[in-house]
């Protein structure tokens, strides 16, 4: 769980708030929308901008662009694919969560501090809870080690996997992820799976966390036939809402977990850090069904 607000955040509602979500080839995200309705609603001053790096012009090194988006006036970012670790040890303050899952999605600038937060955790978890209530959970496989990953896998852990097998393209990064598991959770808990078929023989559920299946990266990063009727299968990609994994899955009679829950319940939790409030929830809903 993350740690309550900082008492410098806890009502700054009545001033303007000035954030952006920090990412690569992010034109898609519906996140901006999600805010700025909540805000709109309860009629806070309110600016929410992207900050796409494959169209604005940034310095390349995270921390020369956290300096310029703090001399810009920003006071906090949402951070996405591909910097949620890389300004992990660029942070003043870090929240338990943030800590725990290795990866900060959410910065506040707080009177010259840098406070890093991981709202990605709850996000999966309460879209977990909500839309696969009394899943099979005595193991899970997990296909993507990276920084949303490693929410995606506390939160599953945290939510009752049994345990948990992790598979990554990237050598070394599954073993550094199911080294932090360990640590957190004790042995057993998390394995590294060489084998993504062979792993998905024997789970009841499949988490995507990786990038494959979005607009930019379209695929499937794991074959059809290795999906089992009666397993649930989650994809953390909401644009598309319909990856190529979910409609495998629907396919072949899994029940399915869009990435539409963890992206509304993720912005949720960061609007309560920016704003000091809880959002209009509804209304973040219907921003977010709003895009064709």
């Amino acid at each position: 769980m993350s740690r309550p607000l900082p008492a410098s955040a806890a009502d700054i509602s009545a001033n303007p708030v000035f954030v952006g979500l920090l990412g690569h080839g992010i034109g898609g995200s519906r996140t901006p929308r999600m805010h700025m309705a909540s805000a709109a609603a309860q009629g806070i001053d309110f600016d929410y901008q992207l900050l796409d790096t494959q169209v604005r012009p940034l310095p390349k090194e995270p921390a020369a662009m956290l300096d310029a988006l703090e001399a810009e006036g920003f006071t906090g970012l949402n951070v996405t694919y591909p910097y949620k670790k890389q300004v992990l040890p660029l942070m003043d303050e870090l929240s338990d969560a943030a800590r725990n899952v290795g990866a900060v999605n959410t910065v506040l600038f707080r009177d010259g501090k840098r406070i890093g937060d991981n709202t990605d955790h709850w996000g999966f978890a309460e879209s977990l809870r909500r839309g696969l209530p009394g899943a099979p959970k005595e193991a899970a496989l997990l296909l993507g080690a990276g920084g949303a990953g490693g929410a995606v896998a506390h939160a599953l852990l945290d939510e009752g996997v049994g345990r948990l097998l992790v598979r990554d393209v990237t050598p070394g990064l599954a073993a550094e992820l199911v080294a932090l598991l360990t640590e957190h959770y004790g042995p057993g808990r998390a394995i590294v799976a060489e084998d993504a078929v062979a792993a998905a023989a024997e789970v009841q559920g499949i988490v995507n966390a990786t990038p494959v299946g979005m607009e930019k990266l379209p695929g499937i990063p794991l074959p059809a036939d290795a999906l089992r009727p009666g397993q649930w299968v989650a994809d953390i990609v909401y644009f598309p809402l319909e990856t190529e994994l979910l409609a495998a899955a629907r396919a072949k009679g899994c029940a399915v977990l869009p990435g539409s829950g963890m992206a509304l319940f993720q912005a949720v939790r960061a609007y309560e850090l920016f704003t000091g409030r809880k959002p209009d929830i509804e209304r973040m809903r219907e921003a977010f069904d709003s895009f064709s």
